[in-house]
């Protein structure tokens, strides 16, 4: 489809890593990309078939091996065959206070509902 090599940014631009090709560039010149291991600082930085990317993004690693070069950035059934994705398996979500509560609670705790509010004013004869 493409060439032997290609810069990286270009590369992470066709397989939709990153939204632009800018975006592609200040992350490789960021140390944000290794390259076979190799920690690289250009953009300009050639990549081939075969090659293996590690790439941090904020919240997850991502592992690519390249298959291939690309020639334009397509849709993402295009990207999606420019490389062969080995990363590791996000860690399982721990479950969070949100995911616990069910909006229940046991009976008399917290505050009174309307229908509790309404009875302890009839009894104290609050009207």
């Amino acid at each position: 489809m493409g060439n032997e090599r290609q810069r990286i940014d270009k590369w992470l631009f066709f397989a939709r890593v990153t939204k632009s090709r800018t975006l592609a560039a200040r992350m490789a010149q960021g140390g944000h990309v290794r390259v076979n291991g190799t920690k690289i600082s250009q953009a300009s930085h050639e990549v081939k078939p075969g090659d293996v990317l590690t790439m941090t993004m904020p919240r997850r690693v991502i592992v690519y091996r390249v298959l291939e070069c690309g020639s334009r950035r397509g849709p993402a059934t295009e990207a999606r065959a420019l490389y062969e994705d080995l990363s590791p398996p996000p860690p399982p979500k721990a479950a969070s206070a949100l995911d616990r509560a069910s909006g229940r609670r046991e009976p008399g705790s917290g505050r009174p509902t309307k229908k509790e509010r309404r009875a302890i004013e009839r009894l104290t004869g609050e009207d």
